[in-house]
């Protein structure tokens, strides 16, 4: 089993008109070795990129849903599905915000109860409880967004250190803590610099969370309209520029290999030979 660790942004869209528009795809995040082969945020589209980049859905053993928004959680049903063989076995993990699986004031549960009795583990997750899946440690990081309950989430590796994926949240006194000493950063930049939106996070805010946390390398994904029209890669700059970290904007279908080194890989397709490799 390989200690590297890839990481494949199946999509870098975020946001209503992103989504509707599809500019950028909302198909989230595949995680995969170190025992662990998970999608986080399977928004429209993850089943489709999944496949056609080569990522066997039904090879999965793990999906993770930070919130109860459509961009992030539209097709977790179907992966379910695929990662349960049909649902026809009790397999893998769920791991999803209290609003995912139950609801609040504000969202409905996106996952309906007959799916989420499939996988072999159920997991509610909150801010500041720690579970293991896979050869992973994870710890379940506080968001501030319009869903209550959105959390973000940290893995530490067995070698190679710790990696984090903040989801939407807006900037607020303490969320650096969470991120302190990861070496990649994964930030949800809803927004460039200047158009602040409630609930969500602008370049201004990404340079406050790096500043804070001073990871090896900062990632920028999920991207609005105004984001995709201003042009992510110029606000990566920006944000390299003032805090000196690198800092790149993730593009659809990139590969981030995390392991003794980070690299960014352009295009991220495998074929199931490839993956065989993890189990």
């Amino acid at each position: 089993m390989s200690s590297q660790v890839e990481i494949i942004l199946l999509g870098t869209g975020g946001g209503r008109f992103a989504t509707i528009t599809q500019k950028r795809r909302t198909a989230g995040i595949r995680i995969i070795g170190n025992g662990l082969n998970m999608h986080l945020d399977p928004g429209p589209g993850a089943l489709v990129y999944s496949v056609s980049e080569g990522f066997d859905p039904q090879k999965l053993n793990a999906v993770f849903v930070s919130h109860s928004h459509p961009d992030h959680y539209v097709d977790a049903e179907v992966l379910i599905e695929a990662m349960t063989r049909g649902m026809t076995r009790k397999r893998g993990v769920l791991a999803a915000s209290r609003s995912v699986l139950s609801g609040n004031d504000v969202c409905e549960s996106s996952i309906s109860k007959y799916h989420q009795q499939m996988p072999e583990e159920r997991i509610e997750a909150m801010p500041n409880m720690k579970f293991k899946v896979g050869n992973f440690n994870v710890l379940v990081t506080e968001a501030r967004h319009t869903d209550p309950d959105t959390v973000g989430f940290r893995f530490e590796t067995l070698e190679s250190g710790d990696f984090a994926y903040t989801s939407d949240t807006e900037y607020f006194e303490g969320i650096g803590k969470y991120y302190e000493g990861v070496r990649l950063l994964i930030l949800c930049v809803m927004r460039p610099a200047g158009k602040p939106w409630k609930g969500h996070m602008t370049t201004n805010d990404a340079i406050k969370i790096i500043e804070e946390t001073h990871p090896e390398q900062a990632v920028l994904t999920h991207f609005g309209m105004q984001m995709i029209f201003k042009g992510p890669a110029r606000e990566a700059k920006l944000i390299e520029e003032k805090t000196g970290i690198p800092t790149i904007a993730a593009v659809d279908g990139m590969l981030i290999a995390f392991g003794e080194t980070i690299n960014g890989q352009r295009k991220a397709r495998r074929t199931q030979q490839d993956l065989n490799k993890f189990f």
